[in-house]
């Protein structure tokens, strides 16, 4: 209104630090963080700069220069990874900084990786490449159209490869023999369940699908908000907690049919912001949110139980959080990294 007087909007106080920010240091690395995995005794983490970086309690970062672009993907393979660029490489990183190049697809990106049991893969496009523990060379395994996501299966045995359309699960006895799984729509990150009994996967469609793999059939869990970014499997149940809403939803895969016609256990609840990122919390049934705001909570799968603040909202999105002995790391979109002692002493769930 012309003449009037203008305010500022009421800004929010700024919380103070939480314990664990106030234990832990802080990184500024300038490059966005793009992913993180527990190597052995380290975390692993990747950056949009081409930079993979080793976090080990007691010791300075130890830098390595990997890709000449983005690092795209990464994977645990022991205590080295695996990881893949839009440079076109596919490498094997030990902790100590040697590169081992497995494949160069020149222009062509390297989407997803996966390793277990001294397994593995790599695609580019519709390939899928895949080196197994004691074979001279690798296998190429070509698919109907651009791979979404790869994952073994808990005993190394079986590579599920999503795609559009579905699925195709692998599996090398004298040789190369698939099964294919059939839903309409774009599949992307995939997993296997600890039991081996379902194949889950993310979709473009904002939906979850799973498949039985021992029966017939499958289901779909609808009414995600945005795509599901993050897949992690929580406890003894076991629950899959998913990204793509405010909250931490946890399905439970126990029982004769898991989670049909069973509600979801919600956690971490953040006002309207969005889950970007999870990790379990080893050995509890807890797992840590981080959220577009920035802000990572602590929360047990008990939905009468509240979720705490591990760190505050930063306003950078949290990419990944990953967990080895007793430190966290969380890394941003901007390229923060908080490296922190996950313990003071007490138990975790009222000192972090």
């Amino acid at each position: 209104m012309q003449g009037g007087i203008v305010t500022d909007p009421p800004t929010k106080p700024k919380a103070a630090p939480t314990a664990l920010e106030q234990r832990g240091t802080r990184f500024e690395f300038g490059a966005p963080v793009t992913g993180a995995v527990t190597a052995g005794e380290a975390v692993a983490v990747a950056f949009g700069d081409g930079m993979v970086r080793f976090f080990s309690p007691g010791a300075a970062p130890r830098e390595v220069k990997a890709h000449s672009g983005v690092v795209l993907c990464i994977a645990a393979d022991g205590a080295h990874v695996l990881t893949g660029g839009d440079d076109g490489r596919c490498l094997r990183i030990s902790p100590d900084g040697e590169i081992q190049e497995l494949v160069s697809f020149g222009t062509r990106w390297v989407d997803c990786v996966a390793a277990s049991h001294g397994h593995l893969a790599c695609s580019s496009g519709r390939t899928v490449q895949i080196w197994m523990r004691d074979e001279p060379k690798p296998a190429l395994l070509e698919h109907p159209s651009t791979v979404g996501g790869l994952a073994f299966d808990a005993k190394g045995k079986r590579l599920a490869v999503t795609h559009y359309g579905g699925a195709t699960i692998w599996a090398r006895e004298k040789r190369w023999k698939s099964k294919k799984l059939f839903w309409k729509g774009f599949h992307g990150d995939t997993t296997f369940s600890p039991d081996g009994k379902y194949l889950v996967s993310a979709m473009q469609e904002k939906t979850l699908h799973a498949w039985r793999l021992r029966g017939k059939g499958g289901f779909t869990m609808p009414g995600y908000k945005t795509k599901i970014q993050s897949l992690v499997w929580v406890g003894s149940t076991p629950h899959l907690v998913t990204s793509g809403e405010d909250e931490a939803i946890a399905w439970p895969f126990d029982g004769k049919d898991g989670p049909t016609d069973r509600k979801p256990v919600c956690v971490a609840y953040n006002e309207d912001e969005l889950v970007s990122t999870l990790c379990p919390l080893p050995g509890e049934e807890a797992v840590f949110a981080g959220f577009r705001d920035g802000m990572v909570q602590l929360a047990e799968l008990d939905p009468t139980k509240s979720a705490f603040v591990v760190s505050r909202p930063t306003g950078a999105e949290v990419a990944a959080i990953a967990v080895v002995g007793l430190h966290i790391l969380v890394g941003d979109v901007q390229g923060s990294v908080l490296w922190a002692p996950l313990r003071a002493g007490d138990r975790y769930a009222r000192t972090a």
